[in-house]
């Protein structure tokens, strides 16, 4: 099964996206939400992030999110140290994954597709954008949150431009119907390339 990639900053759309591919039966492994539930559920994460960061990092109930976003989101080193434990987890979890998948492709959101160089086993990759004040108004209206946290996670981003040279393909997700156009003629091209 061949293996698109499908990136974007925060607030470009790229669930949104992934959605809209997933009702064309395309399988569909959201990274980011696969990672959450890792990072509750895996021993090995659990771990090494309580060693990494103390024992303040996980609650009863899970995850303190709170705390982790404090240590990390201003500290890119430790940022880096952090995904550098989940990542490899996650990218076994998605290989198991893709071995249960029929179709001739599966898309595989991840939010730092480019900055881990998962894009190197994927067969295709597209890159979502989306004008920044759109962005921003779209997290504020999804998230509790401020523009400023926002403007924060974006600068820890790369920029579109940066991901847009190894992207192969962009779609600028403005209006919807726009966008799922630009999907299902993707969609056709992914499955005539694929199946040659």
């Amino acid at each position: 099964m061949k293996i698109v990639g499908l990136t974007g900053g925060i607030g470009s759309g790229k669930t949104t996206v992934a959605t809209m591919f997933n009702e064309l039966n395309v399988p569909v492994y959201i990274a980011d939400i696969e990672a959450k539930k890792l990072t509750n559920t895996s021993k090995v994460i659990r771990k090494k992030l309580t060693e990494l960061l103390g024992t303040k990092t996980y609650l009863e109930t899970g995850l303190n999110k709170k705390f982790v976003a404090n240590k990390i989101f201003n500290d890119t080193d430790l940022l880096q140290k952090v995904n550098a434990i989940i990542h490899p987890e996650v990218a076994q979890h998605f290989n198991k994954w893709v071995k249960k998948q029929e179709g001739t492709y599966c898309i595989k959101e991840a939010a730092i597709l480019f900055e881990n160089e998962g894009y190197k086993d994927c067969d295709f990759t597209i890159l979502v954008t989306a004008p920044l004040e759109e962005r921003i108004h779209r997290v504020l209206k999804r998230d509790k949150t401020t523009k400023k946290d926002i403007e924060n996670r974006i600068n820890n981003q790369w920029s579109d431009t940066k991901k847009s040279k190894l992207a192969d393909l962009i779609i600028e997700n403005i209006k919807l119907e726009n966008t799922q156009q630009i999907v299902i003629k993707t969609h056709l091209f992914l499955l005539k390339s694929f199946r040659k």
